[in-house]
């Protein structure tokens, strides 16, 4: 599973010039589901998602988490995260998890955040979407696991 966060001080997604969700401070998920993937994963990611501390206290260092100071999710589904690219000019999303495992884990991926005490709003499952973020910092960081253990990032 992958996971893209950006911190924001404001974001929103439309589907078809209609807000469907909007956030203030917080974090702009990009959630990515492959085919291995299974629910340990999402548990691991959000448990780290909602503890990361990379909010800024008030010495100016990041030292506060999303529970920490109150944050909301925008969460959207992602499946061009497994976009395969090292043959030929158009990438191959062979990789990426079929539409109904994926958005099974993709609503599993939201509860799990929101077993938190975190607010989520979701973007639409297989929609067209237009994503609106403020990347505050800009902080973006990716969060990978495989097999429910985290993949290491060279």
């Amino acid at each position: 599973m992958k996971v893209i966060i950006q911190r924001t001080s404001g974001a929103n997604v439309t589907v078809e010039n209609k807000t469907i969700g909007t956030i203030d401070e917080g974090l702009v998920a990009l959630v990515g589901v492959t085919e291995s993937d299974t629910e340990k994963d999402v548990e691991v990611i959000a448990d780290k998602l909602v503890h990361l501390r990379i909010f800024e206290d008030h010495q100016g260092k990041m030292n506060h988490s999303l529970l920490d100071i109150g944050g909301s999710v925008l969460s959207i589904s992602q499946f061009t995260l497994y976009a395969d690219v090292k043959k030929g000019r158009r990438p191959s999303f062979i990789k990426a998890a079929e539409p109904d495992k994926a958005n099974q884990l993709y609503e599993f991926f939201n509860e799990a955040v929101q077993s938190h005490g975190v607010e989520v709003k979701a973007g639409e499952f297989g929609a067209m979407m237009n994503v609106n973020l403020i990347n505050q910092g800009p902080i973006t960081i990716i969060l990978e696991t495989e097999n429910g253990k985290w993949v290491e990032n060279e």
